[in-house]
């Protein structure tokens, strides 16, 4: 009896959550290795997204990312410019999972745009292999890379395990990545990481003026206002954060939302109770980085505490993370994404 209960009461919650008044059937989930380092996921025979590992690339990315009803909610540039794309930081492409100091090498920042001379001071994430993919109702894509300097000599082996699932009207995609150092590493408390992906021109903040940004190195970058009226976006956070008022701030989950074309589309990303330093601070900007970094504790707390994360030879540390794409007549609901956040959590 108690059994029964319990699945009752487990149905119960899960449709409670479901956008609308039915469950929506899971469709779906195929994942094709192509060539030239790339691997396309489609869902209900829609393309999704694909993760792709060119040379040319400083890092893996999964780019880029769809809504169900097919419209794209990553920038386009530097790989895909749309019409009215911002182009600032080149090394802001699709998804991705780097940090800005390790060991002293900036992983994040890296990118076509670094001169030559500068390059030794940045690492690069190579993918060697694709461990395994499946097919299914949750899609499964998993690959090992190596984080490196431009010697090629290795510091952190990671592993990463996607999981894909849809329906109707939503995107989803688990990310579980493990690092092992392969000697002493430090991830010195700093600004940009760690978990992040860039968001369409459609969903930035309008802006009203150019804002510059200075990065660690001094390089100023000037990311200029939205003065063609396309950015219409926000952010929410778990905590009741809105807009520019999330960066910086802690939180379970951070959505960012507005309207592309008539639909509402909203982009959650939903920090795991495992990771280190939950809840995560949100490096969430107006101009469309979004990125959950709970390694950055000194910048977001204006020095007051700091957070340096070690790894001695051969210990791992895991992180993972949940993305949650909708779309429809009406934006999700803080409530259902605290029932995401919290059947994620188990």
């Amino acid at each position: 009896m108690k059994l029964v209960l319990s699945y009752v009461m487990l149905l119960f919650f899960t449709l409670a959550f479901i956008p609308g008044s039915t469950a929506q059937k899971k469709e779906w989930v195929k994942i094709i290795k192509q060539n030239g380092n790339k691997v396309d996921v489609f869902i209900g025979d829609k393309p999704f997204t694909a993760f792709i590992y060119p040379d040319t690339l400083e890092k893996p990315v999964l780019y880029p990312l769809r809504a169900a009803n097919g419209v794209i909610v990553t920038r386009g540039f530097p790989l895909d410019p749309r019409p009215g794309d911002p182009t600032d930081h080149p090394h802001h492409i699709g998804m991705w999972l780097t940090y800005e100091n390790v060991n002293g090498l900036d992983f994040w920042n890296n990118s076509y745009a670094i001169p030559k001379e500068k390059k030794p001071s940045y690492g690069w994430i190579r993918t060697d292999d694709i461990l395994s993919f499946s097919d299914g109702q949750t899609g499964k894509l998993a690959y090992h890379a190596n984080w490196t300097n431009q010697q090629k000599e290795v510091l952190l082996e990671e592993t990463t395990r996607f999981e894909f699932s849809g329906n109707t009207h939503q995107r989803m995609i688990d990310r579980i990545t493990v690092l092992t150092a392969v000697r002493d590493v430090t991830f010195a408390d700093a600004k940009d990481g760690l978990f992040g992906l860039r968001l369409a021109h459609e969903l930035e903040i309008p802006a009203e003026q150019s804002q510059k940004f200075t990065d660690n190195k001094g390089i100023v970058t000037t990311v200029k206002s939205n003065a063609d009226n396309i950015a219409g976006g926000t952010y929410l956070t778990s905590a009741g954060k809105r807009g520019n008022d999330a960066w910086s701030t802690r939180a379970i989950w951070c959505e960012a939302y507005g309207k592309i074309g008539k639909d509402s589309i909203s982009v959650a990303i939903i920090d795991h109770p495992s990771n280190p330093n939950y809840p995560t601070f949100w490096h969430a900007r107006g101009y469309g980085l979004f990125a959950a970094n709970p390694l950055g504790e000194k910048v977001f707390t204006n020095g007051k505490s700091q957070k340096n994360l070690q790894l001695k030879k051969g210990e791992s540390v895991t992180f993972r993370y949940r993305v949650v794409i909708n779309d429809g007549a009406k934006t999700v609901s803080a409530k259902y994404l605290d029932g995401m956040a919290a059947d994620f959590g188990r």
